[in-house]
């Protein structure tokens, strides 16, 4: 085994396990199963030392200056700004919308022709073909559904027939406020449809690999404070990935993970619903953020994580939600390998040369509930269980929260921070408290797991959480595989 160390000023030296041990060393048995950690601070060992244990490792890896093996760039961050809102600013934010996803629409070559409203209201044409955000959306008495439509220069009705019946199951999936592509038959003030085009990911969207046999994982929804907080199996996640718990098989498989994404509610909050104190274990959100913190800083150095906030933690409520306070969260700010993001955002891993890396897209998840409440492809075919059809769903129409009431947001005059306007190779997201894996046009859609048990909302709501499963993804070969620390 060997590994090549790099820092600043200094060549590249290569060292071998096997010229520590020949140094006579006794070294910590938990680290026999992490040698490299060893090979990573052998020139730094202070003078006289005799035995190697994880505590030494930890504290000289804190002081040395390695060039990252395993990179995180953030590529995008929400910026917030403190301003009052007015209603121009609202105009501003859909008009934002609607110009970013009607320019993704009209690269399709179905709608390369597509002109303005205006141009075609109120007079007869076969065949028109156009973009617009909906306002509106209705059954008629005869049971065709009825989309009301608007661009930046008018209204038109545009009729959905029940006798087109693919069609016709497309546009049940319509929701408010998002925007998509007409084309159909004028007659007047109304557009008989015969096809609909959502912003949606290219077919053509490429699956990437790497060659390293590493590994991401990804949790979410810890809820630590909360009396149904599942401490123990937390732990025993925190053994596995240390690699203190486990066969060989499992132990090195441990050992290959590189990243660890924390998609949200990393605490259970205060005051987040009525009557929570009841169920809370930790009443002050700052302990909580201590206590997190003390979990998280347990984790081996070597691993990037990557932690967003979700509605649970103590942010603002409305979407883009900035970085976790670092007067509340101190504690975790002072954790080297964690890195905090906004929500959502996206963050570039294993970039090399020669390789982009992988990007990831990160949302906490707040606004499933509305979908799939309201969309019935969701609502019948598995709802809370099936967060990978939520996930597809929003990939479709490239937008975390399409419909205005899904979920509060800051409205942006600049852009719109919710459009997917790049495409991830990942979609990670928490929220629902339940494990989803899925694929979509070579994206692969993951929702976390939780660590907290059913509550008694959950209860009444009909949710199913499925704590302690930890989903790892190979990044050489994009195979999923699902550890599970509860039983």
């Amino acid at each position: 085994m060997s590994f090549f160390l790099e820092k600043k000023n200094l060549g590249k030296r290569k060292m071998d396990i096997k010229e520590i041990l020949s140094k006579g060393y006794l070294i910590d048995p938990k680290l026999i199963k992490n040698l490299e950690l060893v090979e990573k601070v052998f020139d730094k060992l202070p003078k006289n030392t005799t035995f190697i244990s994880q505590e030494l490792v930890d504290q000289i890896l804190e002081k040395i200056d390695i060039i990252e093996d395993y990179p995180v760039d953030i590529l995008k961050n929400y910026e917030s700004f403190m301003k009052k809102r007015s209603v121009e600013d609202f105009v501003a934010y859909f008009r934002n919308r609607y110009n970013s996803l009607s320019e993704i629409l009209r690269g399709r070559s179905e709608l390369q022709n597509s002109i303005s409203i205006r141009r075609f209201l109120g007079k007869q044409d076969n065949e028109v073909s156009f973009v617009g955000i909906v306002i509106n959306k209705r059954v008629s008495k005869n049971g065709n559904i009825l989309v009301e439509v608007e661009d930046l220069t008018g209204i038109v009705m545009i009729i959905i027939s029940k006798n087109k019946i693919e069609l016709f199951q497309k546009a049940k999936d319509i929701v408010v406020d998002e925007v998509i592509g007409i084309k159909g038959g004028c007659s007047g003030n109304f557009v008989f449809c015969n096809e609909i085009f959502f912003p949606d990911i290219p077919i053509s969207n490429e699956f990437k690999k790497c060659e390293d046999d590493v590994y991401a994982a990804f949790i979410s929804d810890l809820h630590v404070g909360s009396k149904m907080f599942l401490p123990e199996p937390f732990k025993k996640f925190i053994r596995w990935i240390n690699g203190d718990l486990g066969d060989k098989e499992s132990t090195e498989l441990a050992s290959k993970i590189k990243y660890l994404f924390i998609v949200g509610d990393l605490i259970d909050g205060v005051g987040i619903y009525p009557e929570q104190d009841y169920e809370l274990e930790i009443k002050d959100v700052n302990k909580q953020y201590e206590e997190c913190a003390k979990y998280l800083g347990e984790i081996r150095k070597d691993i990037k994580m990557i932690a967003c906030g979700g509605n649970h933690d103590a942010l603002r409520l409305s979407e883009p939600q900035p970085k976790l306070d670092s007067v509340y969260a101190k504690d975790l700010y002072e954790i080297k390998n964690l890195q905090i993001v906004t929500n959502p955002s996206y963050i570039n891993i294993h970039k090399k040369n020669g390789f982009p890396g992988f990007n990831v897209l990160m949302y906490h998840g707040y606004s499933y509930d509305y979908y799939i409440a309201n969309v019935e492809s969701i609502r019948l075919n598995g709802g809370y269980d099936r967060a990978d059809l939520v996930m597809k769903f929003l990939l479709q129409k490239r937008h975390l929260a399409p419909s205005h009431s899904s979920t509060l947001y800051i409205p942006d005059i600049k852009e719109d921070s919710l459009i997917i306007k790049e495409i991830p190779d990942f979609f990670v997201s928490g929220h629902l408290h339940k494990m989803s894996v899925g694929n979509y046009r070579n994206i692969t859609t993951l929702c976390s797991s939780c660590w907290q048990g059913k509550t008694i909302f959950q209860e009444k709501v009909g949710h199913h959480p499925e704590p302690g499963r930890v989903p790892l993804i190979n990044l050489r070969t994009r195979e999923v595989k699902v550890m599970k620390f509860c039983d």
